[in-house]
């Protein structure tokens, strides 16, 4: 069964869908900054502060960061019925891949501290691309700093469903100035930050896939299956708006202010909202 892209740019998921179609836990988030060790993995460099300092999940940002070996994968559609996108081929590089920008999301898979990883790089022979690095075969190899924000009231789970990676709250309180959410599929993702946000708001960090996208300059993307970082967003006086990059499925990268109202999920988007 091929993927069905319905009308109102909706896919249809296997399965029956899920009732809650926003999953939310607030907490206060806690800002670090930090340096990354040089010949480690990345999922180790990245993680390792933030187990030190308490933090259960978060998310994390980082900019012209040093990478070899690098091996990454891009969206890609599906190879069987079980789910309605997937990812292409590993791919690996050697020599220095330099992070234009990364955004990650920090939790727990298997009982070990791990990171969930899309990213906008410059390859060794100078091509930019992006897409979903795999972080524990890729490898460090100069220092570079990072920017997170922690949360250590409660964890986030990195699990798989449909096989590909996605966050869920695992348990958590109901206050504070910031809340973790889980955007399902097909749900508008500026109609969600509207629905979660009390108040004014900032985007911190923040990941996920779309279906396609659709910008307010008019321009956009047509593949089903994206994969988005943001680079700015926030909610004032009850309007979202998102600064995304966004990878299609030729690891081609796209930018610019999502359109109100057209930019549905695709498989899950994971946001940190701060008040402010």
């Amino acid at each position: 069964m091929g993927v069905i892209v319905m009308a109102i740019r909706a896919l249809r998921q296997p399965g029956p869908p899920d009732p809650c179609r926003i999953d939310c836990v607030r907490g206060d988030p806690v800002p670090l900054r930090y340096g990354l060790v040089p010949g480690v993995s990345l999922n180790a460099a990245l993680t390792g502060p933030l187990v030190e300092a308490g933090m259960q999940c978060g998310t994390v940002v980082f900019r012209d960061v040093a990478l070899s070996p690098f091996r990454y994968v891009m969206p890609g559609p599906a190879d069987d019925s079980s789910h309605v996108a997937y990812f292409s081929a590993p791919v690996a590089l050697m020599g220095i891949t330099r992070i234009e920008q990364a955004n990650a999301t920090f939790g727990w898979a298997d009982g070990q501290p791990f990171v969930h990883c899309h990213a906008v790089w410059v390859e060794p022979d100078g091509r930019r691309r992006g897409g979903h690095i795999l972080p524990t075969e890729t490898i460090v190899v100069a220092a570079g700093d990072v920017t997170a924000w922690g949360f250590g009231t409660f964890v986030l789970t990195l699990g798989l469903i449909s096989k590909l990676i996605h966050a869920v709250p695992a348990f958590g309180g109901g206050a504070g100035r910031g809340v973790v959410v889980r955007v399902k599929p097909n749900e508008d993702i500026l109609a969600a930050l509207e629905a979660v946000a009390v108040g004014d708001a900032v985007v911190r960090g923040s990941l996920g896939s779309l279906i396609g996208a659709r910008f307010a300059n008019g321009g956009g993307v047509d593949d089903h299956a994206t994969e988005v970082l943001v680079r700015e967003g926030y909610v004032r006086d009850g309007v979202a708006a998102l600064d995304l990059l966004v990878v299609d499925m030729r690891g081609e990268v796209h930018a610019g202010w999502l359109a109100r109202g057209e930019n549905p999920v695709c498989i899950t988007f994971d946001l940190v909202l701060e008040a402010g």
